[in-house]
């Protein structure tokens, strides 16, 4: 008996000990790993950084302003101050001259200078491809060599839609030759946006678009279908929805014109104060650092502006083209909501760079501006202002004051390296993924060229060094992802750019920046965001050290052509 006890107790303690062993053995349940982000990069036209409702504007955005209101609104982001660069940037995770841009599209015999991006870069469509990933595309490429006719008649002829051509630039270089599996949209830049030109399927022209065309809508349509079509997929999916709007030519249906025809008859100057209070309310600005900048070339005021009621249809017109755009955005958020997509999606929203005070008029038929519409109505190019905007047969824009009020409270536009030409809005929203508060503000440095860091990252995907036999630098670009956490992080702490020689450096809250006159000017963007007071005086060693990492900069990511060489 006593053997027996002993025997059971032995036996109690070798199971006992054997199960414990078992236990910790035994392996544990695999935790299925987090579905991965859909993606989905909405990117406006020459938009200002007050435009939107929900960064200051009086412009109807509330599908945008959803967007902002249930996400993350940054106010310290940055683009490379014009259309094609700031595509090549984003699409690359480069500076843009690395990533073969560092001017505009014509092909050039330096490497910083190609007009197309390069074999040496490789864009978000190919890395996200590679991890699995849908890729498509919906709108304005602009990032390939778009080099017209040799004779101007034949490029009239071919802009005007009265000639048809295969290709609108080298086939190599369109989106579906870089990573996107399907494409709806333009090759070259500006369009008529009722008829437009270089709009292709893939890599087949659109010979003839539909009565009642709207560019603006059919990418938004387009990238509602993408979407339903790719939600029937257990793929995660990336989807660059490339705006054209508002870049001029102005154009815009009539019910969203009238919208807006009373809205811009006080002026300038009253927009912009209501603007500039309406961004203190919200909490973006904080006006003890961020004054409202002079008015550019306030030597006329509204009430003795001639052309008030044309002038006031100019910018009627400009909102009106935002407001589309915002409507499509809804669509596009019903239908993630219809197919169950919405949560898991990250879409982000922002400008190629700020409000263009380009002449359309000024510049006439050419190059990418036709001379007749495709049924031969001849287009208006008047620098009279004795037409009217708004249709296809008018060729306007809102020119500098507008661009001006567009960019409150900041200085210049488009093209310049002033915060008004790179300052953009930036709006992150992901329901499942962003913890930062709702509505919330985040102060992070950032760049367009961190969304393939960003992305990267939550797609599980990897920024290759060599892709397709070509060696491929190094990002620069940092990671959103704290940001998108609610973290307090300071981001790039240098960021560079140039642009037909208007030029800056950044360097903590020092920023030095010129216009193509090359002289520096030195601002404290910790007490003065505005950049109305100029430091180089008192700072010259500041200004010296800050021009040395320029130098360095340029010298290092093939900024200028090499000595003895033209651009």
């Amino acid at each position: 008996m006593k053997n027996y006890k002993v025997y059971t107790a032995l036996l109690c303690a070798g199971l006992t000990t054997a199960g414990l062993l078992a236990w910790k053995n035994k392996p544990k349940p695999v935790q299925p790993s987090p579905k991965r982000p859909n993606i989905i990069v909405i990117l406006a036209d020459d938009m200002g950084f007050s435009d939107l409702g929900c960064y200051g504007g009086e412009i109807n955005t509330p599908n945008i302003n959803y967007l902002a209101q249930n996400g993350i609104r940054f106010t310290n982001f940055y683009n490379t101050s014009r259309c094609c660069p700031t595509r090549a940037s984003l699409l690359t995770g480069l500076y843009n001259h690395q990533a073969g841009i560092g001017k505009m599209t014509d092909a050039e015999d330096e490497p910083g200078y190609l007009g197309h991006i390069t074999e040496n870069a490789v864009t978000l469509a190919e890395v996200l491809k590679s991890a699995g990933y849908h890729t498509a595309m919906s709108g304005k490429w602009h990032v390939s060599n778009t080099n017209g006719q040799p004779d101007p008649k034949e490029q009239l002829a071919w802009l005007d839609h009265h000639k048809q051509y295969p290709e609108f630039s080298p086939i190599s270089q369109y989106p579906t030759s870089r990573g996107f599996e399907k494409f709806f949209g333009t090759i070259w830049g500006v369009v008529d946006f009722f008829d437009p030109f270089s709009l292709v399927s893939g890599t087949k022209p659109i010979a003839t678009v539909p009565k009642n065309y709207y560019h603006t809508d059919a990418i938004n349509d387009t990238a509602v279908a993408y979407i339903k079509g790719f939600s029937k997929s257990k793929q995660p999916f990336f989807l660059y929805v490339a705006e054209n709007a508002p870049h001029w030519p102005l154009m815009a249906k009539p019910q969203d014109i009238a919208k807006y025809k009373d809205t811009y008859k006080g002026g300038w100057d009253a927009i912009r104060e209501a603007r500039y209070q309406k961004m203190i309310k919200l909490g973006l600005i904080d006006p003890a650092t961020t004054k409202l900048s002079e008015r550019w070339n306030d030597n006329l005021k509204w009430e003795n502006n001639p052309d008030k009621d044309y002038d006031a249809q100019l910018m009627a017109v400009h909102a009106a083209m935002i407001d589309c755009m915002d409507q499509g955005i809804g669509r596009i958020i019903n239908t993630l909501k219809q197919t169950g997509q919405l949560d898991n999606t990250l879409i982000v929203f922002l400008s190629d760079n700020g409000a263009s005070a380009e002449s359309a008029p000024g510049y006439g038929p050419g190059f990418d501006r036709p001379d007749e519409t495709r049924d031969g109505r001849k287009i208006s190019y008047s620098l009279k202002k004795d037409n009217i905007p708004g249709s296809e047969l008018v060729y306007s824009s809102i020119g500098q004051r507008w661009a001006n009020v567009a960019n409150t409270p900041y200085r210049l536009w488009k093209a310049e390296s002033y915060e008004g030409g790179v300052h953009t809005p930036m709006i992150a929203f992901w329901p499942k993924g962003i913890t930062a508060k709702k509505g919330s503000f985040s102060k992070q440095v950032g760049h367009v060229m961190d969304f393939m860091t960003t992305f990267t990252e939550l797609a599980g995907a990897t920024y290759p060094k060599t892709y397709k036999g070509h060696a491929i630098p190094p990002t620069p670009g940092a990671s959103l992802v704290p940001a998108f956490e609610g973290k307090a992080v300071a981001g790039h702490d240098e960021l560079f750019n140039e642009h037909f020689q208007a030029r800056y450096a950044r360097v903590g809250d020092w920023k030095l920046v010129s216009t193509n006159d090359h002289n520096w000017h030195l601002f404290n963007l910790a007490e003065d965001r505005s950049e109305t007071k100029d430091l180089k005086d008192q700072y010259p060693d500041k200004v010296k050290h800050l021009d040395s990492l320029w130098n360095l900069w340029a010298n290092t990511h093939m900024v200028l052509p090499k000595p003895g060489r033209s651009k």
